[in-house]
């Protein structure tokens, strides 16, 4: 067979139930996907459900098909953790042994001084586990009489700065998160992310704005996106692609701010491709839902997403291959607001390739890293963990 193009959509915080170490995370019973039709009664993901979507997870108004159109299957994270730097890390080849630090009580403080120190902050505000949206708008006035950067933490590894654009303008806010990154969070304290947190309103009607950025670790060795740049192949990130590789391995990087305008990307540069690799995040589920317990809001956003999936379906020619999954769960009806420990879902639709195939239960999500090197017969692909499934679906 002869490499097109693959497309490969990570689907973000969509989780279709707790892995068997979920308990180890405060995450049994966890299911994102399905505790989201349960909680609003039904979903409708007609295209999905033809893909084979109801075939792995049990999901009230998406049933099994009795012939799948695409292959289908679920992938177990090996990595220790549950971020969402960790979970792209793994699904482009990198298994990581050892989780990122967490901060279930705060940073402690000699940590907040050096920030203060790096970042030249006349001070901060909160420094504790918060939702986004609740600790902007219990700190967001104070924020804006002193000017101090509101600084807090999640159940994930992460250093989230939150500053309103008037009173910390974005420039100075991402410099602030740089230099977070570069002198601050290192050694024991590397913690996954810096996320850059921007906010506007005034009293009582905060809110955050689709200019976040995320500031991730350099992977630890190659990626599948390294290996593919440096054999020539064309690759393209959407959405916070770039932000979670650090730029690494990517051609070209396509900012998008809804998951509606990442899908419409993706459509168009899957549509000039004639041999390459996009790989998309759509992080509003993750990030506008399952942070917020909105099951309905992440219910409407499958519901988008399916809408748009036979557009681009159609712009796939044969042999192309598209590739959808996820990088954690996010629950929104379970106890906590953080990612949850879950398997995530595995989609395959190959124009010509092989329908119905039951891909089962796959050791890694690096498996689908393996298949697309295999897909592109990369020479350094050995250095890649995973499996290839490749064979099952072309």
């Amino acid at each position: 067979m002869k490499p097109g193009k693959v497309v490969f959509i990570v689907l973000d915080g969509v989780g279709i139930g707790a892995l068997p170490d979920a308990r180890l995370y405060g995450d049994e019973g966890t299911n994102t996907l399905g505790n989201t039709a349960r909680a609003i009664g039904s979903l409708r993901l007609p295209h999905l459900q033809k893909l084979g979507l109801g075939k792995i997870v049990d999901a009230p108004g998406v049933p099994p098909v009795e012939v799948a159109d695409g292959c289908f299957g679920k992938m177990a994270e090996r990595s220790a953790g549950k971020d969402s730097t960790i979970g792209h890390w793994e699904l482009t080849g990198i298994v990581t042994q050892k989780a990122f630090p967490l901060y279930p009580n705060g940073f402690p403080e000699e940590l907040l001084q050096k920030f203060l120190a790096a970042s030249k902050c006349g001070g901060y505000l909160g420094n504790k586990p918060a939702s986004g949206t609740e600790i902007i708008a219990e700190l967001g006035d104070e924020h804006v009489r002193t000017g101090h950067p509101i600084v807090y933490t999640s159940g994930d590894s992460v250093f989230q700065i939150a500053a309103h654009e008037e009173v910390i303008p974005l420039s100075r806010l991402y410099e602030i998160c740089t230099v977070t990154r570069r002198d601050v969070m290192i050694g024991v304290h590397t913690v996954g992310r810096i996320i850059a947190r921007p906010f506007v309103g005034s009293s009582g009607s905060y809110a955050r704005t689709t200019n976040r950025r995320d500031f991730a670790l350099e992977p630890p060795a190659a990626t599948l996106l390294d290996l593919l740049h440096e054999e020539g192949i064309e690759t393209i990130g959407v959405g916070k692609i770039d932000d979670l590789f650090c730029g690494r391995g990517l051609k070209e990087t396509i900012h998008t701010k809804t998951n509606l305008e990442g899908v419409r990307a993706t459509i168009d540069a899957a549509a000039r491709l004639q041999r390459g690799f996009v790989m998309t995040n759509l992080v509003d589920f993750d990030m506008l839902f399952g942070h917020r317990q909105d099951p309905r809001g992440m219910a409407s956003a499958l519901e988008e997403f399916d809408r748009e999936l036979p557009s681009l379906l159609e712009v796939l020619g044969e042999g192309d291959l598209l590739l959808m999954t996820a990088d954690h769960g996010n629950d929104p009806t379970d106890r906590s607001s953080d990612h949850s420990r879950e398997y995530v879902p595995l989609l395959v639709s190959v124009k010509g390739g092989k329908r119905n195939v039951d891909l089962g239960i796959r050791p890694s999500f690096a498996d689908a890293a393996k298949t697309v090197s295999e897909y592109f017969s990369l020479r350094a692909s050995a250095s890649l963990a995973g499996n290839s499934f490749l064979h099952l679906v072309v």
